[in-house]
């Protein structure tokens, strides 16, 4: 019994839009309290200490008035209980006041409301007149006449004043603050939700597409929306999806052909031995022969499929040393002479008189080159033409291979090189093999660090341009 399994322990999952809208949210709320806060204590610190600045500086003034009464008076018998009086004192004085333009400038102290919260005191701080509500918190200025403390006048601070009718403004700030938290609340609900629609989404698509792609769906896309980082991670899912799909049909038609190449030599030797155990075809010369072809077709073609699995997995040697790059070519152009001859081509072998010198392995190259001449001997008509030449071009050496006609259609130049690729031309199994020379030579080329292309040639046949480094 198979199934699904979830663990009762585990801890719930919560959904991407789920945290987004979550982290909007707790930053929405602590912007919302800081603000709170600040405003709070900007107005406790702030607003309120310039209001009792100003009380202050409105005391200034009326320290030496108050002096100059109490030496004319004698004692503060005179304001006890006449608040006209005492109000006359306060008075601001016209010429303690700035004037812009003949124009008189409020006293800001009198727009605080300073002069109602000013008390006088005696030498000994009892209230003598002015405002009622003295506390031990009152700011005191001294009222000095002769050098002696003869009164206090006091201010008390605005924050006491204000304690009376704290409860209603703490109460209007707590509505305030939920009216602007229910508000910020629904601002972060719905940038939330235009986040999910607008980023999220695309996210999520992926993500369902990636689901797919796990499960074996190669053909799965993902439409992209925007250029933005989104947007490429769109296109980037959409290529390893292409390349994926690639891979599998690459993988599956490599699979058939291995079969179909394996099955073919194998059938043979089958129907050539049930043959002669039926007595049907005797055991000579001839039939051994045939039997060793077919025999040593079957062991080449795996000998390249385990260099070409080897070259994949990077587990292919190459033992890279100085090599003479003409004497090579000379060499299986040599070994190569007694095929042409016999398949009436005329080989043309075209060298810089200075040697080419390169760093690479000389076993492998040669592979290289015999394959090269190998799939031109296959494939050229009889009577025709094999121009080889070799050159130095700056740090590389290039190597072109030319042949006469038949040509390649232009639709399977790009396909030369894939594994068991063979032209229509060429599925003669006489004359085609199995179709992994090229793989092979383009895996060489691509370990020494060069290139290796095809092109159509002006002898009318195939031509093969490849350039390797001097040294890797």
């Amino acid at each position: 019994m198979s199934g699904s399994f979830t663990d009762p322990h585990e801890p719930m999952k919560l959904s991407i839009s789920t945290k987004l809208f979550s982290a909007v949210l707790a930053s929405v709320l602590f912007v919302i309290l800081s603000m709170g806060l600040a405003t709070s204590w900007s107005f406790t610190r702030g607003f309120l200490g310039y209001l009792n600045e100003q009380a202050l500086e409105r005391m200034a003034p009326v320290l030496p008035r108050l002096a100059s009464a109490y030496e004319r008076e004698g004692s503060w018998e005179f304001l006890r209980n006449k608040p006209d009086r005492w109000f006359e004192i306060m008075r601001p004085d016209h010429t303690d006041e700035p004037t812009t333009h003949d124009l008189r400038i409020p006293s800001a102290s009198d727009l605080t409301g300073a002069l109602f919260r000013i008390a006088l005191l005696d030498q000994d701080k009892k209230r003598v007149t002015g405002y009622p509500s003295i506390a031990d918190d009152a700011l005191l200025r001294p009222i000095e006449v002769d050098g002696k403390v003869v009164g206090w006048l006091a201010v008390t601070p605005f924050q006491s004043v204000t304690e009376a009718g704290g409860s209603r403004f703490q109460q209007y700030q707590l509505q305030t603050s939920l009216a602007m938290g229910f508000v910020s609340l629904l601002l972060a609900m719905l940038i939330a939700w235009w986040i999910a629609r607008t980023l999220l989404d695309p996210v999520k698509r992926v993500a369902a597409a990636t689901h797919k792609l796990a499960a074996g769906e190669y053909s799965n896309r993902v439409q992209v929306s925007s250029n933005d980082e989104v947007g490429q991670l769109a296109r980037d899912f959409n290529q390893l999806a292409y390349t994926l799909e690639r891979n599998e049909k690459m993988r599956r038609e490599f699979m058939a052909d291995v079969s179909h190449e394996l099955r073919t030599p194998l059938s043979v030797l089958r129907g050539e031995l049930e043959a002669i155990e039926d007595g049907v075809r005797s055991l000579d010369h001839s039939s051994m022969k045939s039997l060793q072809g077919e025999v040593g077709m079957l062991s080449k073609l795996v000998d390249d499929l385990y260099e070409l699995s080897l070259a994949d997995v990077g587990a292919l040697t190459y033992r890279k040393s100085p090599c003479n790059l003409n004497e090579l070519l000379e060499t299986v152009v040599a070994m190569f002479q007694e095929r042409c001859n016999a398949a009436g081509l005329k080989v043309e072998l075209k060298l810089p008189e200075q040697s080419l010198l390169l760093e690479a392995d000389a076993k492998r190259l040669q592979q290289l080159f015999g394959n090269l001449l190998e799939n031109a001997v296959r494939y050229t008509d009889a009577g025709g033409l094999l121009v080889i030449s070799a050159s130095a071009d700056g740090d590389d050496v290039r190597v072109s291979l030319m042949d006469s006609g038949p040509g390649v259609d232009p639709q399977q130049l790009p396909r030369l090189f894939e594994r068991f690729y063979r032209g229509e031309a060429s599925r003669n199994r006489a004359s085609g093999g199995a179709g992994l020379g090229l793989a092979i030579c383009h895996s060489i080329v691509l370990a020494h660090g060069g290139s290796l292309t095809a092109d159509h040639s002006p002898l009318g046949g195939l031509w093969l341009s490849l350039r390797l480094p001097r040294k890797v």
